[in-house]
């Protein structure tokens, strides 16, 4: 029985592997490390002293990827900018504008995650923010609790998709398709899923005006001139600073790293202009910003490891030749494999699915022939509905954090209808790739 165990094929122990690995992680090991140690012991079982020299060449290939140097410099931009306040200039000032408008506040909401979306890129920073900032007006104002829910914590999830975001760039490499076109893709999903939020909220506060009613006269702005003076600074400096970063790398002037790096300054000068560039928050920003991203590049590199390891025992290969045995269309196994992308988003973060989920189940969509620029943005637009959805749904417990008033059952319900929202996105996305490939194709070409 020992021998039999001990001798087993390669690409049964590679099951075993991903099946310890899950266990693992569910129960709480520290995922870095544990990926390490398991790539370790299955390759050593799978096929000897290899493993070390694989682990070798795959860790110095890892810190040899300039793509990954955009990672902190993209961090440390979204710190800096979240300490100038700019949020909250932009939040006020919209608010004052919309003042008439009923739902205004789910306006104002939608739109400063929107901007600050593509600024910050972190969805906790975001839905902490955003719930920071409006929960005490809309409960002021008699806003629907859950309606508010929903679009605080969807609107904060739009950082994990539109650029320049940080799980795009990390996941580049791992498709391995350009980074720039992974963010000319994205950028249509991103305002679309935006534009459909709002559209909702704006409908429901229509069809029953108690859900989002006009301000307070006391809360309405006494000088327009004073309006337009925020909504411009509010505005005009983080947009400005965005679209150069971003428009320097779609239109080729860039490279990812390089206008990351551009945004970071920008970001400092931004705060110093503002005067909110303390030598307290500039220390605190580089220490998130390396807590940050340590986590996330060192368990890049162990999942670069775990993966060619799992591949060196040959059960992706094993596992692709099963499922396209299987009598179903490409377009249903697409969905089973979407599916379980979701599921697994419960629990884990986006991190882990990225670099090691996504890996095994690559050569699967590499064989059905989908173009991976939009499997990409396939699973970027499920990972956000992930955040969305009960029982784990982190983005509940961001904004319970801020907003401990607000139940949890309610902010649960708010959710679930912006995560009816996302569905509908992917589903759109699916059925017409274009969506997500029509402006690489413009600007890249085939």
């Amino acid at each position: 029985m020992i021998d039999y165990v001990i001798n087993l094929p390669p690409e049964f122990i590679g099951v075993i592997m991903i099946a310890v690995m899950l266990f693992a992680i569910f129960i709480g090991f520290p995922i870095s490390f544990t990926l390490i140690f398991l790539g370790m012991s299955f390759g050593l079982w799978g096929f000897g002293q290899l493993v070390f020299y694989l682990m070798t060449f795959q860790f110095s290939g890892v810190m040899l990827e300039q793509t990954l140097a955009a990672v902190p410099l993209f961090i440390f931009m979204g710190i800096l900018m979240e300490q100038a306040g700019l949020m909250e200039r932009l939040f006020n000032a919209v608010l004052l504008t919309l003042s008439r408008l009923k739902g205004a506040l789910y306006v104002a909401v939608l739109l400063v995650s929107t901007v600050f979306a593509a600024a910050t890129g972190i969805v906790g920073a975001s839905v902490t923010i955003l719930g920071i900032m409006a929960a005490k007006t809309m409960n002021k104002s008699g806003y629907d609790t859950k309606l508010a829910a929903g679009t605080i914590t969807a609107g904060g999830t739009l950082g994990i998709l539109i650029p320049p975001s940080i799980m795009l760039v990390v996941m580049g490499p791992i498709l391995e398709v350009p980074v720039t076109d992974l963010f000319a893709a994205a950028i249509i999903p991103g305002f679309l899923l935006a534009f459909m939020y709002t559209l909702y909220a704006l409908l429901r506060c229509q069809l029953n005006p108690s859900l989002g009613p006009a301000l307070p006269e006391e809360m309405r702005p006494k000088s327009m001139a004073y309006v337009w003076k925020e909504f411009f600074f509010g505005l005009v400096p983080p947009a400005a600073l965005v679209g150069f970063a971003l428009g320097s790398i779609l239109l080729g002037f860039a490279t990812p790293t390089e206008a990351a790096g551009m945004g970071a300054f920008g970001a400092f000068l931004l705060a110093a202009a503002y005067r909110k560039l303390t030598w307290t928050g500039f220390k605190d920003a580089l220490i998130k910003t390396l807590e940050i991203s340590a986590l996330i590049l060192i368990l890049v590199a162990a999942s670069n490891f775990f993966g060619a390891v799992f591949a060196r025992l040959g059960t992706p290969t094993m596992l692709t030749n099963y499922l396209l045995t299987l009598d179903m269309p490409p377009y249903a196994i697409l969905l089973m494999i979407m599916a379980l992308i979701f599921v697994l988003g419960w629990p884990l973060e986006w991190v882990p699915i990225v670099l090691i989920i996504i890996p095994i189940l690559l050569p699967v969509v590499e064989q059905l022939g989908f173009n991976l620029v939009w499997f990409g943005i396939l699973v970027a637009v499920n990972l956000q509905t992930a955040w969305l959805s009960p029982p784990v749904a982190l983005s509940a417990y961001f904004l319970k954090g801020v907003v401990p008033e607000w139940d949890l059952k309610d902010i649960y319900a708010g959710m679930m209808q912006f995560m009816g929202i996302q569905i509908v996105g992917l589903l759109l996305i699916i059925l017409f790739p274009q969506i997500a490939l029509w402006l690489p194709t413009y600007l890249y070409g085939q």
